[in-house]
């Protein structure tokens, strides 16, 4: 064969089976699932605990009545709770095992770590500034600034949010070490930063997450664990980065999704984008009953 037949086979071989994008994990199977768990029981301590924070608003008495009155409505309320409180405490215990029995690095500090520390504080500035045309883009490592935020947001509503509804839930027990001013405390407190709660996930995280530039109209990795390395690259370049120069990138190399997943994550995460925003609405209308 002549070196011109040589050049035409491997020109006709490359456009024939073209490069294919390559996929890279983020999120582990059990990670994904304790996402499910853990938005499905917060749209359902949401659905369940706004008809009883404005259960003067006809809407909420629609809701109530569908479901079999305000009982019921209670009752899931408190089922959602167990159901969120056992997946938080599943949480902190794989912390607990991963930081001081398998002794793993990072954590608490450094750049795989979910506590904030100065670069966050920079890359904060630094976005701001961007935003307004006055300098660069910062670059983020494993986890930017604002998902640090969101994380640490929900793991204080749960500590906050958890005691005060447990408080109530079995006020003769807190009563044996609480003043009674601390129970008509714990109502408040459970309403209002539940209230706040609601208000951030559907208002800034939905927003952080799914709806901003380079994500819209949602991002699919927390369903399908794995994203592409073009988006790996731009969302995340300083991990990439540094995975390539510690030669731990090829450890990372997930299967690209099939379609079904695709399908069945855009349908789960649609559902749940939609009935966050119904709850918003509901919510600020009954600011004007």
């Amino acid at each position: 064969m002549s070196n011109v037949d040589k050049t035409l086979s491997t020109q006709a071989a490359t456009t024939e089976a073209p490069t294919q994008e390559r996929y890279f994990q983020r999120f582990t199977s059990a990670q994904r699932w304790m996402h499910v768990i853990l938005f499905t029981t917060f749209l359902g301590l949401a659905a369940t605990g706004l008809p009883l924070r404005f259960s003067e608003s006809p809407w909420a008495q629609m809701m109530a009545s569908a479901v079999g009155g305000r009982g019921a409505i209670l009752f899931f309320h408190k089922l959602c709770a167990v159901i969120m409180t056992l997946a938080f405490l599943n949480h902190v215990k794989d912390i607990f095992v991963s930081a001081f029995i398998r002794r793993q690095k990072g954590v608490f500090w450094g750049p795989t770590s979910m506590v904030a520390n100065f670069k966050d504080a920079k890359d904060l500035v630094m976005h701001m500034r961007w935003f307004v045309g006055l300098g660069k883009r910062p670059q983020f490592e494993r986890y930017a600034y604002w998902e640090k935020f969101d994380y640490w947001a929900v793991f204080w509503g749960m500590v906050i949010i958890g005691f005060s509804g447990y408080a109530m839930w079995f006020a003769p027990f807190f009563s044996t070490f609480l003043p009674g001013w601390a129970l008509n405390a714990a109502l408040v407190i459970h309403s209002e930063e539940g209230l706040l709660a609601i208000l951030f996930i559907f208002m800034i995280h939905f927003v952080n997450t799914h709806l901003r530039p380079g994500s819209f109209p949602m991002d699919m990795v927390v369903f399908t664990g794995v994203e592409s390395e073009h988006e790996y690259k731009t969302k995340r370049q300083l991990e990439y980065d540094r995975m390539v120069k510690e030669g731990k990138l090829e450890s990372r190399l997930g299967t690209a999704p099939q379609k079904w997943e695709i399908n069945v994550s855009r349908v789960v995460g649609f559902t749940a984008i939609a009935i966050g925003l119904t709850l918003l609405g509901l919510t600020i209308s009954a600011y004007f009953y």
